[in-house]
């Protein structure tokens, strides 16, 4: 695929997709993180009224990788809803998708800290978290964790001036061992790859990746100064 990059991570061969995505042939699962489905709805309850658009636009993009993956699991890592109780908000043809992209494809929710999910939602499975090929799958990254992990939760997005013009992607953060999946969702925000709340899930140096025309970018974040011998004398250093 022109829009693919191969990608090797935790020994496994994966596809990093340029529309914010993962795609990891061996078990024919796409990963997603974030779609925060039904938050123009939610904007909307509050008094702020946005085209209700926003859920069908991420299922249209959904559709098309899974379509053109040939992908037979949708594996989505966490706030797939925006809110709690997105399900009641719901209008029938989005559900009717849910139902339909769950017929087509195994569609696993890992839940996150912002969905309301209940067991086989929209044909569905649930799970707190899922392990394959020893790789963690879950919504957060979990300080502590030894074994390689895939999660989302962070929004991460490259900001670059470019000849005077600040560029603004979404992007994979990730280093050997943890890699943070961009937001999928259509309507969402975003997070400086490189900023302190995303570094401190890293043990050091990590890198900022998308994919271009086929290509993987990659931009190195420098991560923490972490506490120890060496960067204690580097500050006594700067302070002298």
């Amino acid at each position: 695929m022109s829009s693919a990059a191969p990608f090797i991570f935790a020994g496994q061969q994966f596809q990093m997709l340029a529309d914010r995505a993962l795609f990891w042939p061996r078990h024919g699962a796409l990963i997603v993180a974030d779609l925060h489905l039904e938050k123009a709805s939610w904007y909307a309850a509050l008094g702020q009224p946005l085209p209700p658009y926003d859920s069908h636009d991420t299922l249209d993009r959904l559709a098309a990788l899974a379509a053109e993956t040939g992908a037979s699991a949708v594996w989505c890592l966490g706030d797939s809803f925006h809110d709690r109780r997105a399900a009641e908000r719901v209008a029938p043809a989005v559900a009717a998708r849910l139902h339909g992209q769950a017929a087509s494809t195994k569609l696993l929710w890992i839940a996150g800290n912002h969905d309301g999910l209940t067991g086989g939602a929209w044909g569905g499975e649930v799970a707190d978290e899922l392990v394959v090929d020893g790789i963690v799958f879950r919504h957060q990254s979990l300080a502590g964790e030894t074994r390689p992990e895939v999660s989302g939760h962070f929004h991460p997005k490259l900001r670059l001036n470019l000849r005077g013009r600040l560029v603004s992607r979404a992007c994979f953060a990730g280093d050997d061992r943890r890699l943070i999946l961009p937001a999928f969702g259509s309507l969402t925000g975003g997070l400086a790859a490189d900023d302190p709340v995303i570094a401190e899930n890293f043990a050091g140096a990590y890198r900022a990746m998308l994919v271009a025309r086929g290509r993987q970018l990659c931009f190195p974040c420098p991560g923490t100064m972490r506490d120890d011998a060496t960067a204690s004398r580097a500050a006594r250093g700067a302070k002298a």
